[in-house]
């Protein structure tokens, strides 16, 4: 008997709760095997910036823009210095990227050849090595009780996360993710009512989780984007005039708003993002704990150009949205639009009925919130 409650999402139907855990390793995969790998490793005490201090970088950043560094901390070097040690000895590994954060790590490594042990096994040795040096630390800081007195604490948390590349060009994302770690994390310092989970979001009824600028939803004109999914020419043509629509709507001061399911919806949501205009977006999957906005996701957010509405909680399922769900976070997306897609629009825009008004208003929904 499964003694999981039992909870009905909307726009999917009875569920049982998951436990859900970024820290799993992936099924069937082989851990020995010739791949690359992002590790994340946390301290076992996030409260405590052992390994460095972030600050903004002297020199600035390319292009202009600001860039952000660790400065390691003296055990933040000697622990970089294990990952290194560990590719000397295990030459099968070579160490591509390594970046400190205060009260985390991240690597990304390359196992060229087949390993003679999993790569947890290797992760543990640089952690029993990380060990050492840090219980040496608190030896001479007097924080230590005598060995065999009370067991040392481990430096690190009990497992590690680890992201598997699977396709071309991902390497360069894993790279880029890592290498500008310590920039997300100053902008996040600076904005962090940006980057906070709310958790109960009110728009018309109903409830959302969010990430970004909820101030967006108090805008007086919130466009919805609905698109056809499929190739025919027309629709291409259709989908090329709704984006020029959009973005000009969106430069005299209107909202776009997108669950981003088809295609046409990615397309101009892309857009709106590249040319600096205002995005909602209704999201199928939650958000995990300790969340950040990936991307583009993350430069609209640190502006506060982004809002991130997801109707239901986090899961770790690799799964095809249903119908059902295309049509709740539709529908979701035209209750939080003061301007809804119609059919009407569609034909004005198609050509095949009078252009709709870029003037007309419509009442706006209530919305409310936590930490508002």
């Amino acid at each position: 008997m499964d003694d999981r409650q039992l909870t009905f999402l909307e726009g999917i139907g009875w569920r049982y709760a998951t436990d859900h855990s970024m820290l799993r390793r992936m099924k069937d995969h082989d851990y020995r095997s010739r791949c690359i790998y992002m590790l994340t490793l946390t301290l076992a005490d996030r409260s405590c910036p052992l390994l460095g201090r972030l600050r903004w970088s002297v020199q600035g950043g390319q292009r202009g823009g600001r860039s952000a560094e660790l400065v390691p901390s003296a055990l933040g070097q000697l622990i970089a210095s294990e990952w290194a040690a560990l590719c000397r000895d295990y030459p099968q590994v070579q160490l591509i990227r390594l970046q400190l954060m205060e009260e985390h790590l991240h690597v990304v490594i390359f196992v060229r050849e087949r390993i003679p042990k999993p790569l947890g096994k290797l992760v543990g040795i640089v952690k029993n090595r990380s060990n050492k040096h840090y219980w040496a630390q608190l030896t001479a800081q007097g924080k230590l009780a005598p060995k065999g007195v009370q067991a040392p604490p481990p430096l690190f948390s009990a497992n590690f996360q680890d992201t598997i590349l699977s396709h071309g060009g991902q390497l360069e994302t894993m790279i880029r993710y890592v290498e500008q770690n310590p920039l997300r994390a100053m902008v996040r310092r600076e904005r962090p009512d940006l980057f906070r989970i709310v958790g109960s979001v009110q728009v018309s009824g109903q409830t959302f989780a969010a990430i970004g600028n909820r101030w967006l939803l108090d805008r007086a004109v919130r466009l919805q984007v609905r698109c056809h999914n499929n190739s025919r020419p027309e629709n291409l043509r259709l989908i090329s005039l709704q984006r020029d629509y959009f973005l000009d709507r969106a430069m005299k001061g209107a909202v776009i708003v997108s669950p981003c399911i088809s295609q046409g919806e990615k397309e101009i949501a892309r857009a709106a993002l590249d040319a600096g205009q205002p995005l909602i977006v209704i999201l199928e999957n939650g958000f995990p704990p300790l969340y950040k906005p990936p991307g583009k996701y993350f430069e609209a957010c640190a502006k506060g150009l982004l809002l991130m509405l997801a109707p239901w909680p986090y899961h770790t399922q690799r799964r095809t949205i249903t119908r059902q769900q295309c049509l709740a976070l539709n529908a979701m997306a035209a209750q939080v639009s003061t301007e809804p897609w119609t059919e009407e629009l569609e034909k004005a825009l198609a050509g095949t009925a009078p252009q709709p008004s870029a003037e007309r208003e419509a009442p706006q929904p209530s919305c409310t919130g936590q930490d508002q």
